[in-house]
């Protein structure tokens, strides 16, 4: 799996679990507004710059997000999801924090 076709899989799991627990959605499916984020953030992982060379988002020094809406909400997400990712997805969760603290 491509680097950003893996940064797409892990964005994607962190939004199901946001929205399952804050949504209260069913397992494996998501509301409107979630369903159009995961297909926001695919398209900017695939003009990412950085392509196969990139490193966690968190360590970015370009921001693909729009300051307000977007930025806040997937912030909002990741900082709800990451740690819940130990329980729910624990093999991706070492691997996502590897990454970040490696830059890689």
């Amino acid at each position: 799996m491509s680097k950003i076709n893996y940064e797409k899989h892990i964005v994607a799991l962190m939004i199901e679990i946001y929205c399952n627990n804050k949504h209260k959605t069913k397992r494996n499916e998501l509301c409107d507004a979630c369903a159009e984020l995961i297909s926001f953030t695919h398209d900017k992982l695939e003009k990412c710059p950085f392509a196969e060379n990139k490193g966690a988002c968190s360590n970015c020094k370009v921001h693909c997000y729009k300051k307000t809406l977007q930025r806040e909400k997937i912030r909002k997400i990741m900082k709800y999801s990451g740690p819940r990712m130990l329980l729910y997805h624990p093999k991706h969760f070492f691997i996502h924090y590897f990454k970040i603290f490696t830059n890689r």
